[in-house]
């Protein structure tokens, strides 16, 4: 849950989803869809759906994997947790490498590779497995992780209360400040989006998105006007804005009547329980505010 996303968004859904399931059975046996739906509004639901796939994996296996090589084959897992598990949990010579540790390695090295560039994340791997206490791997790993966290901050590194400080490059050269080197982000880039909100008897229009879709495939979403035959526009009820990586979404809210749901829709009494967009989710929640 962590992944991309920060501590304290994650720690209620963390709580929620334990209690859903709280251990790698419940997980692995569960449907998917009641899987999504606990983790409906954290985003990025590939990792839903990779964890329960590695629940699945470890039931089969017997339990949690204990060398990295294993760990690392767990839908899901990256170098980084893979290497962070082995060597904290089970001794494993692995080095960890993450934001924290990319910015010591740079300002101990003053590299000025590009930290966004998967080549020198590659080169920083090689240097931080160079770096490695390997009689005490798990103990070295957290260290650095804690060093860039609490000492070789981003902005103020606090370079008088550093262990290495005599060892560090940038230091040394009066240049802390130039390192890590990061390209500049892409332009966050600006798109319109109308959903229609088309409700009968107490019941909603939804379609469910497919399961080859390249974005949040079983999820249900509200349809667009322009998808809807024979539309019939009631009122605006609002907008909002919503964002993912450089993507910003300047979504309309209208109502409206149709006679028939198209193909591929539903409508939809209940919704608890089921995967919504959150897009979706915004909308509707717009609508019950409106009245």
């Amino acid at each position: 849950m962590l992944q991309q996303t920060r501590a304290q968004t994650v720690i209620p859904y963390y709580h929620r989803f334990l209690a859903r399931f709280p251990d790698i059975g419940s997980l692995a046996s569960a449907r998917e869809a009641d899987v999504l739906a606990c983790w409906s509004g954290l985003g990025y639901y590939s990792r839903a759906r990779n964890l329960q796939k590695a629940a699945r994996a470890m039931v089969a296996g017997g339990g949690f994997p204990t060398d990295y090589d294993a760990i690392r084959a767990l839908p899901g897992v990256g170098p980084y947790t893979a290497a962070a598990v082995a060597s904290i949990a089970f001794e494993s010579p692995h080095a960890v490498l993450d934001g924290n540790v990319l910015r010591v390695i740079s300002r101990l090295r003053a590299d000025p590779s590009d930290i966004g560039a998967a080549k020198t994340r590659a080169h920083f791997q090689q240097i931080a497995d160079e770096l490695l206490n390997r009689r005490h791997p798990g103990n070295f790993n957290q260290a650095i992780m804690e060093l860039g966290a609490t000492i070789c901050l981003p902005k103020a590194p606090r370079c008088s209360l550093c262990p290495v400080a005599e060892a560090c490059e940038a230091r040394n050269a009066s240049r802390q400040q130039e390192f890590p080197v990061k390209r500049p982000k892409p332009a966050m880039r600006l798109i319109s989006l109308r959903v229609a909100i088309v409700e009968k008897n107490e019941m909603v229009l939804l379609r469910c998105r497919p399961a080859e879709a390249t974005l949040m495939a079983g999820f249900w979403e509200l349809p667009a006007p322009k998808d809807l035959s024979a539309w019939r526009p009631v009122a605006k009820i609002g907008s909002f804005s919503h964002t993912i990586t450089h993507h910003r979404y300047l979504v309309s809210v209208f109502t409206g009547e149709i006679d028939k749901a198209p193909r591929g829709y539903r409508w939809l009494r209940s919704l608890d329980g089921i995967p919504l967009t959150t897009i979706t989710m915004k909308a509707l929640r717009l609508i019950r505010h409106s009245r």
